[in-house]
């Protein structure tokens, strides 16, 4: 392989050149179960093959929306014609599998070994917007540089008309596979292309603080494979990095993703990083340690916020032992038998916001690290004073 990339990760992609559609489906059906992704623009696959067989195709944008484009397979494009509507030069590379002939037309090579995403066409490059944000998704997971006419392309292009599942999914890429995902945004931000999309990011990046991002993210990349939700976790990192006045800033999360369970995530587990970090520091241990197990309450994923409070402090040490111990006194409270609603109701408390507030009162029991019995015995005695 000409670029070093694992196996278990990369995406095996075929080209095939002479055949019509119907020729090349009957050819596949004799191989497996063909599934079919788009007959009228040619794109077949395997079932259970990580593999992806495509037909050349022509194609020019009609309009200026992410579906505004007219397609036309043609089998006899030939090679160099079908390279040339690729976005970059080391994506237009190829290889003939019946005789190990690399066909590389617009000296992808010299850019894979040099490291530059360089665009192939200028026309035809153009005609997807989406390619300014997979310029930027390359440049962050492989580390390569920008060639500065490509550079100057991209930063003329209209991005506005993107969908938002489009950009979200260039997004996630750079998050999930970039050892420094803050190259992303910076490329971004290089070219003048953040402001529609990420506004929040390019802002902070204008006050030169590009290193802190990048620390924040690298570092949150290299632990994120311990979270119970990896790429909520990179979000919440972006999140915490950019936050303003000690608050979170998640609107760029929002505006690409109407993910409910990610961005409650993302809010959640960035507000209890703060939260650790940014806290009054009260001078008895007994009262510090009440106030860690309430921010650790509060936290969907106690251990991925302390994880990420981590990854965001700038200071060696903090969070430090005192954090750790706090959360694992949370997490044996919380393991405990609970005063529950179905108790309550046996001993006469009636359902209604009552019961509620008597639930959430036995919890707060529980987090003190008061017995079950004795908080049933607490909250039934708090009811009856008519204090629930």
């Amino acid at each position: 392989m000409l670029m070093n990339v694992s196996s278990a990760s990369a995406d095996v992609d075929i080209e095939v050149h002479g055949l019509r559609p119907e020729e090349l489906g009957e050819v596949l059906s004799g191989l497996g179960e063909v599934v079919t992704m788009g007959v009228s623009f040619g794109v077949f696959s395997l079932r259970h093959y990580n593999i992806d067989i495509a037909m050349p195709r022509r194609e020019h944008a009609t309009g200026r929306g992410h579906k505004d484009f007219a397609v036309f397979v043609d089998p006899f494009i030939g090679a160099e014609n079908a390279a040339r509507r690729r976005d970059f030069t080391i994506n237009a590379l190829m290889q003939n599998v019946l005789t190990g002939e690399v066909l590389d037309f617009f000296g992808g090579q010299d850019d894979l070994k040099r490291g530059v995403l360089r665009h192939v066409d200028d026309e035809s490059f153009v005609e997807d917007p989406l390619r300014v944000f997979r310029l930027a998704q390359f440049a962050s997971r492989f580390g390569f540089s920008v060639d500065p006419c490509t550079a100057k392309l991209c930063s003329r292009m209209d991005v506005k008309a993107l969908s938002r599942e489009r950009v979200f999914g260039e997004v996630e890429k750079a998050l999930l596979k970039s050892a420094d995902p803050s190259i992303f945004f910076r490329v971004l931000y290089a070219i003048g292309q953040s402001s529609v999309w990420f506004p929040e990011i390019g802002a902070y990046l204008s006050g030169g603080q590009d290193s802190g991002l990048s620390r924040v993210l690298s570092g949150a990349a290299e632990v994120s494979g311990k979270t119970q939700n990896k790429l909520g976790f990179m979000c919440a990192a972006l999140s915490s990095a950019i936050a303003s006045r000690g608050r979170p800033v998640s609107a760029w999360l929002r505006r690409i993703s109407s993910n409910r369970k990610l961005i409650r995530y993302c809010d959640n587990t960035s507000r209890a990083c703060l939260a650790l970090l940014l806290r009054r520091r009260p001078r008895t241990i007994a009262a510090r340690e009440r106030l860690l197990l309430n921010i650790y309450d509060a936290a969907d994923e106690p251990a991925d916020a302390l994880l990420l409070a981590g990854t965001v402090s700038r200071t060696q040490g903090v969070p430090g032992d005192e954090e750790k111990a706090a959360l694992s006194l949370y997490l044996e409270r919380v393991s405990r038998p609970a005063v529950t609603g179905r108790d309550l109701i046996a001993a006469g408390i009636e359902p209604g916001p009552v019961l509620g507030a008597a639930v959430k009162y036995g919890e707060k029991l529980r987090l003190m690290g008061i017995e079950k019995d004795e908080a049933l015995k607490t909250v039934l005695k708090k009811y009856e004073d008519g204090e629930l």
